[in-house]
């Protein structure tokens, strides 16, 4: 019975210790990031914005998010950097939703043919309101 009390604590406190030097080791990893931050990295920022760093300051970021628009961040706001293959693994599929059909449209364009056929069929059988 004495050595409940001190197996318990040793129990809760293992767990608890385990995730702090967890967290600490991922707030090593974005502190890294944001220190290995260079010109013309595509980031995120914290809250969600997208952009092309174009200039660097010991505090802030400068950040491209349009053409000829850039905005001034705080380096801690930069919350991860985009690498190419994420942006190509989206332009990629892009790619294979338009395919070219025999006819030489592409596939996009046919289903969407075939959408507004189905709908102009379906708009047919509906009833039609009128004033008596």
């Amino acid at each position: 019975m004495d050595l409940l009390l001190p197996l318990l604590l040793v129990a809760l406190l293992i767990p608890m210790f385990l995730g702090v030097r967890r967290q600490k080791r991922e707030m090593a990893k974005v502190t890294d990031m944001q220190d290995a931050l260079k010109v013309g990295d595509r980031v995120v920022t914290t809250s969600g914005l997208f952009g092309t760093v174009v200039e660097l300051d010991d505090a802030t970021v400068d950040l491209e998010i349009a053409e000829d628009v850039v905005t001034t961040w705080l380096r801690k706001s930069v919350l991860e950097v985009r690498n190419d293959e994420e942006a190509d693994d989206t332009a990629a599929d892009d790619d294979t939703a338009a395919t070219p059909a025999a006819d030489g449209t592409t596939a996009s364009a046919n289903g969407t043919a075939a959408a507004e056929d189905a709908t102009a069929e379906a708009a047919d059988d509906t009833p039609r309101l009128t004033k008596d």
